[in-house]
């Protein structure tokens, strides 16, 4: 009898372990992010996981891809929190809490890494290159590997040329920067932008609009312009919004650049655009005229500016542009009704930029989030429409302040305890400081402590920012990008895939393994 049990024993146990080893075994081998050692490989083939494996069918034939730079947790979390604390708590006085936006409320949420072969704080070259292509690069470097000598394939220019697809590339900033970019170029030096631009012309792809193109002429100014070649190579290239308004899909390939240029040659931030100025939303409803075809389209969309107002540390300005890609999302939502399972929507971020939080130091526990709606113009415009004028003119700190009140809504007399938004001295005495660094006959060079105040921005303008945020509980620990994940956000077709936590790198192995590209 025991040596009948010994053997069922053994048997049981042989059978537990051949069954654990079975658990154990993956459904197909996962895309591990590409190493130094391996980037000098052909592009990685797409992941396909047992869930993946569907037919092409339910393969998705409009790809919307939205990216927010500079965009992770944080930048999404301030702008529903903010748009929470604007609809005011209920006659109870409680907090009714965020409104989400729109992609916060996506069946599927994923997060991904970000760092890149130079840093956990990467750049946008780097990042977006990651998920246009699968691989991982140095700071900088679009598209290229870390000897700069192999060029990488990238997601749309496999749906263009492998499927047929046509592709729009859209951006709030310049169309040759770093993000946008990283869809049509190849190149060692994201400051190439000549040579970006023309790789952006020699793409094919149907339809470019956003911020204007950088250094059209090339860093010497001798070369041909850039929107000359691409009206030579068949762009019909629209400068006006109301050509932007006539153009249709009969035009062909378009290349839109937005007439009402800011900072930069960039879209102006959301916080001075005034009514009836296109926004991100409008160029992406062009898009889709211009792009829609029964074959299908792969659509880039770059809310750009949240970047920029990040680094610059103005959360009002963040909040806006933040709340500007929303709106833009909006669009592709009212596309994807008409088309449920062809379509998937994709919004993501490609790094965290000025290590935003919500919660400040002089606050602690509380959080005033309504104060930022008293800001009505952004760091950018304060500069060049008040801050130039302040040292043309020799403008005293008295009459600076009156600005600062009706722009910002901070006051130098009140009580402090009653009113949030008033001054106290030592806040005062931080503003007075950046009044006289930016009134300085001669630029000094920033010792390490006014470098921590003011990074590389006006004094005046970015202290006034950083005293806003401060008192509506919101706080910057940068000027610069950090290490944090970012969200991705995913609706449509496949959007199962885009489940967990995983490499940004696997963003743009997913998407092909949907489409069927390699």
């Amino acid at each position: 009898m025991k040596k009948y049990c010994a053997m069922i024993l053994t048997l049981l146990l042989s059978i537990a372990a051949f069954v654990g080893c079975a658990a154990k075994a993956p459904a197909s081998t996962p895309t591990a992010a590409p190493t130094a050692a391996q980037t000098s490989a052909p592009a990685p083939a797409p992941t396909q996981t047992l869930a993946g494996a569907q037919d092409q069918a339910a393969a998705p034939k409009y790809v919307f891809l939205f990216i927010g730079d500079g965009m992770s947790y944080p930048q999404f979390q301030a702008a529903a929190d903010y748009l929470g604390a604007v609809a005011d708590t209920d006659e109870d006085g409680i907090l009714a809490g965020s409104e989400s936006l729109n992609f916060m409320e996506f069946p599927v949420a994923g997060s991904a890494n970000t760092y890149d072969s130079s840093s956990f704080c990467p750049d946008s070259a780097s990042t977006a290159t990651s998920i246009a292509t699968g691989y991982k690069t140095y700071s900088g470097v679009i598209n290229m590997d870390e000897g700069k000598t192999t060029e990488y394939e990238t997601i749309a220019e496999k749906a263009h040329a492998q499927l047929g697809f046509k592709v729009g590339v859209i951006s709030s900033v310049n169309l040759n920067h770093a993000t946008p970019a990283a869809f049509y170029a190849h190149q060692a030096s994201r400051n190439n932008y000549y040579e970006i631009g023309l790789e952006l012309i020699e793409s094919g792809f149907e339809y470019f609009a956003g911020g204007g193109l950088k250094k059209v002429t090339g860093n010497e100014g001798t070369e041909t312009d850039l929107y000359e070649l691409a009206a030579q190579a068949g762009y019909k290239v629209v400068m006006t919004q109301a050509e932007a308004e006539a153009v249709t899909a009969a035009d062909g390939k378009v290349l839109i650049i937005d007439e009402h240029l800011a900072d930069s040659d960039a879209f102006q931030y959301e916080n001075d655009r005034p009514e009836g100025d296109w926004a991100l939303a409008d160029y992406v409803e062009k898009g889709i005229e211009v792009l829609d075809n029964e074959t299908g389209f792969f659509m880039m969309v770059e809310g750009g500016k949240i970047d920029w107002a990040c680094h610059a540390n103005d959360a009002g300005s963040t909040i806006a542009d933040t709340i500007a890609m929303a709106d833009a999302v909006d669009v592709a939502i009212a596309f994807a009704k008409t088309h449920p399972e062809e379509t998937l929507i994709l919004v993501t971020g490609d790094h965290e930029t000025g290590g935003l939080t919500i919660g400040y130091a002089g606050t602690d526990y509380d959080t005033y989030l309504a104060n930022l709606q008293n800001q009505k113009i952004s760091y950018a415009k304060y500069d060049s429409d008040y801050v130039a004028a302040y040292k043309e003119n020799g403008t005293s700190f008295e009459d600076v302040l009156k600005d600062v009140e009706t722009l910002f809504g901070l006051k130098a007399e009140g009580d402090a305890e009653a009113d949030k938004l008033v001054l106290n001295e030592y806040e005062l005495g931080l503003l007075k400081s950046a009044y006289d660094k930016t009134m300085a006959a001669e630029a000094a060079e920033l010792t390490q402590a006014e470098y921590i105040l003011y990074g590389t921005y006006e004094p005046l303008s970015v202290t006034i920012t950083h005293l806003l945020n401060n008192k509506s509980g919101i706080n910057f620990a940068s000027y610069a990008h950090t290490g944090l994940p970012v969200a991705v956000f995913a609706e449509g077709a496949g959007q199962e895939q885009f489940e967990g936590y995983y490499d940004n790198t696997e963003i743009y192995a997913k998407l092909a393994a949907l489409l069927n590209v390699a």
